[in-house]
């Protein structure tokens, strides 16, 4: 019978816990009213259909935001740029912000920095997260996610340079990044933003893959922290499986792993990561 370790950390932050039990909480209470979270409420395909099923509504542009008329709004837990809120109130629309107060820290550095300061995000241009902080800036950030870019840029403007990052940014890069301003002679204020959940989550995955012989990482593939446990923990564990659900393992036929790993997105809840290793413990 194969050793299974499982992660202390993995799954649920707190930051996902709040808003997910806000919003079913809010499901519950709706009688009749229309619930809607604008983006999914977290990155978790099956947190989002269970609330589908309690009749919560997803939307997913700003031309379907600006539809409503009626209801209750929900504001992700990455956060959402401070013109959307302006929007809902300037419509009287109710809205319920479950935004992780990780996230809700940054924006309000970066609101009070960028008056008198260039500001950076070290992280995914592309990310709901980033594009949030970047709308709480008083004038246009530059993101970057790669020691190139660090070592490339230039202020925009002869002021100070504050740098921030995205919550679930991989720590060792992000300290790679750190190391390349601290070297430049700009003035340059430095803010450690990657929440404690994810250093945490990041460096018990790494810790467990190198004494693993596969280590099985739960998440969804859109969630930036799964994806950062899954690159972590492939650089130390060749046998490394991503998945969403346990539908998605398969092993190699004949394979044999004495010692197994398994993480979870901090996305993630807890039946699928109970369910995987119920999976794995009949299987090996």
């Amino acid at each position: 019978m194969a050793e299974i370790i499982t992660a202390k950390t993995a799954g649920f932050c707190f930051g996902v816990k709040k808003a997910v039990d806000r919003a079913f909480e809010l499901a519950a209470q709706s009688s009749g009213g229309r619930i809607y979270t604008y983006g999914p409420i977290i990155h978790n395909d099956e947190v989002v259909r269970r609330l589908e099923e309690q009749g919560v509504v997803t939307l997913h542009t700003e031309e379907e935001l600006r539809s409503v008329e009626e209801g209750t709004v929900i504001l992700r837990s990455h956060g959402v740029p401070k013109y959307i809120v302006d929007l809902l109130e300037e419509k009287g629309i109710e809205y319920v912000d479950v935004t992780c107060p990780f996230v809700k820290r940054i924006h309000n550095i970066v609101f009070e920095k960028s008056a008198d300061h260039n500001i950076v995000i070290v992280g995914n241009p592309a990310h709901p997260e980033v594009e949030g902080i970047c709308g709480w800036c008083l004038k246009k950030a530059d993101v970057i996610q790669t020691s190139e870019e660090a070592e490339e840029y230039q202020p925009p403007e002869p002021l100070p340079v504050c740098v921030v990052s995205q919550t679930t940014f991989n720590l060792n890069k992000f300290q790679e990044i750190l190391a390349i301003f601290e070297k430049k002679r700009y003035d340059v204020n430095i803010v450690n933003t990657i929440c404690n959940a994810t250093a945490q989550h990041q460096g018990e995955a790494r810790e467990i893959a190198e004494a693993a012989d596969a280590m099985i990482v739960i998440g969804d593939t859109k969630s930036s922290n799964s994806r950062k446990l899954y690159e972590i923990c492939k650089e130390v564990c060749d046998h490394t499986f991503f998945i969403q659900t346990v539908e998605d393992l398969h092993f190699p036929d004949g394979a044999a792993y004495p010692r197994i790993g398994i993480t979870a997105g901090a996305s993630t809840p807890n039946y699928i990561i109970e369910e995987v290793q119920k999976y794995v413990g009949r299987i090996f």
